[in-house]
């Protein structure tokens, strides 16, 4: 199941809440956190166990994407139960319509504080004035959700970095949409598209409130975190400029789930910046 399909089938999930910034500077990240794409398989066939098999590598916060056929009063439960906290959630592109006071009102009982689009269908974005269009739409909502306590981000891939009309179609979102809505840089879909997070945490500062820790190979293939070439230390020896506040480990395809996940955290747990 793609993400697209996957964020579809988890329409009723809500979004995401964060615990502030750490005060004091440090060379290691404080917290680790996973987005649970990475377990989906898992988390389908035994939630409550894989949320404690997730607690136990270490990880202290989790991000969703779909509440695996459960209410977020359930879901909530069973993070509780394994001393975890949701500060995020993915959420299909369509929750924004009509849909988009019920998602605030599950974000509310999860104790979420971000919701973030990850996908824009295809049709949406086909062309620059397509962008401004969505960048129009992701102020509403990120103004709706400013009311509602939330803040709403959006998630990139590599296709927003692929010119068009002469120009980069993140940098037309960036620009369209206000600092309101804010973005979780990828990691790895940037790289792959070409872009460069230190120059977008220096144009942008403080826009870039989570990150998805993903890795890359020489050949561009996606790899346990540590395991390819992308520079996490000097990224996150910027996490003041840019804003970041929050860490996701995320692998799209891992052969073990729970060894990738083990694996991403015991480098993250090591690496000095």
């Amino acid at each position: 199941m793609d993400r697209r399909r996957f964020l579809a089938a988890g329409a009723g999930a809500a979004l995401g809440t964060a615990l502030p910034a750490g005060s004091s500077r440090s060379d290691r990240l404080e917290r680790i956190g996973l987005q649970l794409y990475t377990v989906r398989g898992e988390m389908e066939r035994d939630l409550d166990g894989t949320l404690d098999a997730v607690a136990r590598v270490g990880y202290q916060e989790v991000q969703f994407a779909g509440y695996f056929g459960r209410s977020p009063t359930q879901v909530r439960a069973a993070l509780d139960a394994a001393g975890l906290t949701a500060p995020g959630a993915h959420i299909p592109y369509d929750a924004l319509g009509e849909r988009w006071d019920a998602t605030l009102d599950g974000a509310h009982v999860m104790g979420h504080r971000y919701l973030l689009v990850a996908w824009i269908p295809a049709g949406e974005r086909s062309t620059l004035d397509g962008y401004r269009r969505i960048a129009a739409r992701f102020e509403r909502a990120a103004e709706r959700a400013r009311t509602a306590g939330i803040l709403f981000a959006y998630h990139n891939h590599d296709y927003e970095f692929a010119r068009m009309e002469g120009q980069v179609p993140y940098d037309v979102l960036l620009a369209e949409a206000s600092y309101l809505v804010k973005m979780e840089m990828d990691l790895f879909w940037i790289t792959r598209g070409g872009g460069d997070p230190l120059a977008y945490f220096r144009a942008y500062p403080g826009r870039f409130h989570t990150v998805h820790v993903k890795d890359m190979d020489a050949r561009g293939r996606m790899v346990d975190v540590g395991k390819g070439t992308i520079p996490f230390g000097r990224i996150f020896a910027m996490r003041e400029q840019a804003g970041l506040r929050h860490y996701f480990v995320e692998h799209d395809t891992p052969e073990q789930p729970l060894d990738s996940i083990r694996a991403s955290y015991q480098y993250l747990r090591r690496l000095e910046f």
